[in-house]
């Protein structure tokens, strides 16, 4: 059940927190320098951080979608995936919210109705108008064995009608900076191979500028499914199993490739605890990605209580997550995952209170996350100068405490304040950087 939302004067105070040290990001996005990251056309680190409204563009009407756009930008995220048409999932879909379909004969990718995608057009403009980059799925495909997706129609299209659809949409979506494209969506193309690859090099065809990553089936990665194709720019990780334990499996791939977490459970489905959404989205960063997305029912599909989700607990607390990442340089993290810098408290590899660090390649700042409050061992060596500085950082609040300044010699313990999930940071003191979370941006 969702908690009752904060006011509106604490989402304002919120919001002014998440100016979040970065000024508004120049689209599109690039891979940066380690194979690691992405960074704007100024070259600075981009976190993903995310949510997925789906169905954005079709079940909305305009003030409706400037009110979600407008909520998000305040609350500082910066990434959204969401349908460019849909098959089932928006009350009237494929009619978006003014009653008009994506194409004049239904189901034939060769009849554009201008109309909707004017529509499609004004809310990714939106979207930029507010800083907010869009991960845009042309055609999502849908869960196998259901109707949910475009696979029967683009099956029954072949490769050379789905080609220029693809030019289609590559020749006016192309023109937008902030754009990612996310090809396929909750499947594998198995026999649609062909139209889906023709279509993705339509797409580049037209917008040879933009990154491309793609949404799989659950427990795969584009990685493995679109293996050896060169638009395949950006990696993602989709589990609803073991988070962390896949996370890895993205991070260890050769040659390195940027990966963020796309799904995992959302909040408001599956039961999901707060510390759940939580959790995954700190393993994510912490394990190697750049960044991560939440979702949440009812707002993916706008369905009934939407507007009172968008100030429930899940979006607060990716505000604190942002914030204490961005007060670090979080895309020089390395993952702890020989657990060299923390020895002892680890949680269990195979539950769900595995505790996940990493450490600056430099040595100046390490951050570990624990998704229960024990004892945990830290080797202050691995720490670079004489002197260490501690700081527990509270998820839930996003207040950060002392947890004291230690000679860097050895091992030594530290116990959360109270119990419930926490971060601890452990900085080279000789650096003074800011509180974890803090408004300040951290030094170089």
């Amino acid at each position: 059940m969702l908690r009752n939302p904060i006011p509106s004067i604490a989402v304002m105070a919120i919001s002014i927190m998440t100016g979040l040290h970065a000024g508004t990001p120049v689209y599109p996005l690039k891979v940066g320098p380690t194979q690691r990251y992405l960074v704007d056309q100024n070259n600075a680190p981009f976190l993903i951080h995310g949510e997925t409204p789906w169905s954005l563009i079709v079940e909305l009407s305009k003030p409706d979608a400037e009110l979600y756009l407008e909520n998000r930008r305040r609350k500082g995220f910066n990434s959204v995936i969401v349908n460019l048409i849909e098959h089932k999932f928006a009350s009237n879909a494929p009619n978006n919210k003014e009653g008009e379909p994506p194409f004049l004969t239904p189901g034939d990718f060769s009849t554009p109705n201008e109309k909707y995608f004017a529509h499609a057009d004004w809310v990714i403009r939106q979207a930029a108008d507010r800083g907010i980059q869009v991960l845009l799925a042309p055609c999502y495909l849908g869960y196998k064995g259901m109707d949910e997706g475009w696979y029967e129609e683009v099956k029954a299209a072949g490769p050379e009608k789905c080609r220029a659809y693809g030019r289609f949409v590559g020749s006016r979506y192309g023109k937008f900076d902030n754009l990612i494209w996310l090809i396929g969506g909750d499947r594998n193309p198995e026999d649609v191979m062909p139209q889906v690859l023709e279509m993705t090099e339509g797409i580049r065809e037209a917008d040879p500028r933009h990154l491309f990553s793609a949404h799989t089936a659950p427990e795969f990665a584009p990685a493995d499914v679109y293996a050896g194709e060169s638009w395949l720019s950006v990696n993602n990780t989709y589990t609803y199993k073991l988070v962390h334990d896949l996370l890895f499996r993205d991070f260890n791939r050769a040659p390195a490739m940027p990966f963020f977490l796309i799904e995992s459970t959302y909040e408001g489905e599956h039961n999901a605890s707060s510390v759940q959404i939580r959790r995954q989205a700190y393993w994510a960063i912490l394990c190697g990605g750049c960044g991560q997305f939440m979702g949440n029912l009812p707002i993916w599909p706008f369905r009934k209580g939407w507007r009172e989700a968008l100030d429930g607990r899940g979006s607060r607390d990716m505000v604190h997550l942002k914030s204490l990442f961005l007060s670090r340089r979080w895309h020089d993290l390395v993952p702890d995952r020989k657990h060299a810098a923390v020895t002892a408290g680890l949680g269990e590899f195979n539950g769900l209170d595995y505790l996940a660090a990493a450490l600056m390649s430099d040595r100046s700042t390490l951050i570990a996350y624990m998704p229960t409050a024990r004892e945990i061992t830290v080797d202050l060596s691995k720490i670079s100068g004489s002197r260490a500085k501690a700081w527990w950082f509270d998820p839930q609040t996003g207040k950060a405490q002392s947890a004291g300044e230690f000679k860097t010699g050895g091992p030594r313990s530290f116990t959360p304040p109270r119990d419930g999930d926490w971060a601890l940071i452990i900085d080279d003191a000789s650096k003074q950087l800011p509180a974890p979370g803090s408004t300040s941006p951290a030094h170089d």
